[in-house]
């Protein structure tokens, strides 16, 4: 019985280094299954100014704050005031609200506030993975709320939804 038990754990012990071994030769991966190439050990992410039409003046800063905080807690890259191994510039090109679920009466149910960033990323080691793309995301909230009391909150979940999708196209290679 001692026996099959110290085997079954020698076998368990051999598979997960196997597995180990075999990502770490396909450069970094972090738990979120997000990749950079293993030379990258600086990040730089730049203030995002608010160039929308209708500026915000919490926006870039809230904004500029969760894209770095995401970066930096999901990956393993010391932060850097310019020209990171992985760098990000961009900036805010629309912020603005609309009204959603129109209702019979003419009136909406709903409002809509939407976020559009334009992100450059360049990428030091596979310059093959660099874009310039806008990203835009939005979140409702009902009409009858004061858009002054639920702003900020709105503006942080949009943030988080768009930090997200950088993330994804930066580094998860999906």
């Amino acid at each position: 019985m001692i026996k099959t038990g110290v085997n079954f754990k020698l076998s368990i012990l051999t598979m997960l280094t196997v597995v180990l071994l075999l990502l770490s030769g396909c450069g970094i991966y972090s738990l979120t299954g997000a990749s950079v190439p293993p030379q990258a050990k600086t990040i730089s992410i730049q203030y995002f100014p608010d160039k929308a039409a209708l500026v915000e003046p919490t926006l870039s800063p809230v904004f500029t704050n969760i894209l770095r905080d995401k970066f930096t807690t999901q990956l393993n890259l010391n932060m850097v005031d310019r020209n990171g191994d992985l760098a990000f510039e961009g900036e805010i090109t629309a912020y603005k609200t609309t009204p959603v679920a129109i209702q019979s009466n003419q009136t909406a149910a709903m409002n809509r506030l939407t976020i559009t960033v334009n992100v450059r990323f360049t990428n030091k080691y596979e310059p093959n993975k660099d874009f310039e793309q806008k990203f835009t995301e939005f979140a409702e909230y009902a009409s009858d709320e004061d858009f002054d009391s639920v702003k900020a909150t709105l503006i942080e979940q949009v943030s988080d939804a768009l930090a997200d999708d950088i993330f994804n196209k930066a580094v998860i290679n999906w």
